[in-house]
């Protein structure tokens, strides 16, 4: 065998000196698939090429979700998909089982209930990872606020004070006092939490056409219809409309903040999102809400040491604070919470503080979201529409939405998963 060795040795030094170098082992290649629109996967695919330049084992690739493949190894799910991937858990993975077996640190319980909240098991350990997380706020135009006389030092913190916000703003010029984005996911799931009110009962059925939703509703018809509220759109259409200074008030997810906060059109002020104070033990707490990353069943195991790196590379500080100022989202642990903390501006923790507070406020998080269930919230939304334009009134809109939501919930829930 000694002379085998010394051939090869030989052989080895023979191809060094001809110019040949060894060859490099092939890299393990791991696909992250995404429904991303291409301004987000820009971002996501800038993270992705910093994970592959830090080592040399494995290789993440981006790739497009299509409807009816299998789930790949990592699979990035938004909010309104959340619970069909929940329904259909056998496809993946468990998070804290691939993080075990790979032996890469884990501690969920380090990662506050909020965050956890819906992509934990009944033990409390995490199914999937929570990425990208944000809840809603209150952003003003303070230069618009100025011009009608408020001041933008004390924002609004009740809906009653928006009102009056909003009718100053009028009043001063402006054509839009008032937008939302995402109105089924702010005011049906988030405006019950933070006033205490149910979306479901203690069996599943929906049940949002309470006191407190039909009266706030009622009340954005009346300020709609006073032109102090002005309607874009189901989606983002109005954070749009407000970073362009059409809009004296925007509610809308906390991670806009960072882009708005850069905006050197307007000075932007940020708040919490309002509460009817009218309403008993108001304020509650909002709810998290946002992406998270689910590992697809029936890989291998070198592939899935490879996603559990990633994992881990998600889950460090400077990654954490990376995401909080390029995107504006919540830092998932408290190492990477203090180390934004001691980075940040000040003016760029704003938005962040607000949301903490309206996070950790009495309650505990809601299971069942509106906002999760597609099929739901595009009901939500119709019926909401109907109000807008004096089509039907509050009350009637949300019966409606009620029974058509509980007619078509168990179908939804139990519908196979786009991938």
């Amino acid at each position: 065998m000694f002379w085998f060795r010394a051939f090869i040795a030989l052989l080895a030094q023979a191809f060094a000196v001809a110019g040949f170098a060894a060859p490099t082992p092939a890299r393990t290649e791991i696909e992250f698939s995404h429904q991303l629109d291409e301004e987000r996967a820009e971002r996501v695919e800038k993270l992705v090429e910093r994970f592959n330049g830090q080592q040399k084992e494995y290789q993440l690739k981006l790739v497009r979700r299509v409807e009816g493949d299998a789930p790949k190894h990592i699979n990035l799910v938004v909010n309104e998909e959340l619970a069909r991937f929940m329904n259909n858990r056998a496809k993946f993975k468990p998070l804290h089982e691939l993080m075990h077996e790979a032996k890469e640190p884990l501690d969920g319980g380090k990662l506050s209930p909020e965050l956890r909240a819906g992509i934990s098991d009944a033990k409390g350990r995490l199914i999937a990872l929570p990425v990208a997380l944000s809840t809603p706020v209150l952003y003003i135009n303070k230069t618009a606020f100025r011009k009608a006389g408020l001041d933008p030092e004390k924002p609004p913190k009740t809906w009653w004070e928006t009102q009056q916000a909003a009718d100053k703003l009028f009043d001063a010029g402006s054509p839009c006092p008032y937008t939302t984005s995402w109105p089924a996911w702010v005011h049906i799931d988030n405006l019950s939490a933070w006033n205490g009110a149910d979306v479901a009962d203690a069996k599943g059925r929906l049940n949002f056409n309470g006191l407190v939703q039909i009266k706030h509703i009622a009340m954005l018809s009346s300020w709609y219809k006073s032109r102090f509220f002005a309607y874009f759109g189901r989606r983002d259409e109005a954070d749009r409309r407000f970073a362009a200074g059409d809009c004296g008030m925007l509610t809308s997810s906390s991670s806009l903040y960072a882009t708005l906060n850069d905006n050197k059109t307007f000075e932007t002020g940020v708040s919490s999102l309002p509460y009817h104070d009218d309403v008993r033990g108001a304020p509650h707490h909002t709810l998290a809400d946002g992406a998270s990353l689910w590992v697809g069943g029936g890989k291998k195991p070198a592939e899935y040491k490879g996603v559990a790196r990633f994992i881990s590379f998600l889950l460090g500080p400077e990654t954490q604070v990376e995401l909080t100022t390029a995107g504006g989202f919540l830092p998932m642990t408290p190492v990477a919470r203090a180390v934004g903390r001691s980075r940040l501006l000040k003016a760029d923790m704003a938005g962040l503080d607000i949301a903490y507070v309206q996070l950790q406020g009495k309650g505990s998080p809601r299971g069942l979201r509106v906002s999760q269930i597609e099929p739901v919230r595009m009901i939500v939304e119709e019926e909401l529409e109907a109000v807008w334009s004096d089509k039907k009134p509050a009350k009637e809109a949300l019966d409606t939405a009620v029974l058509r939501g509980n007619a078509v919930l168990p179908s939804a829930l139990k519908v196979l998963l786009p991938l």
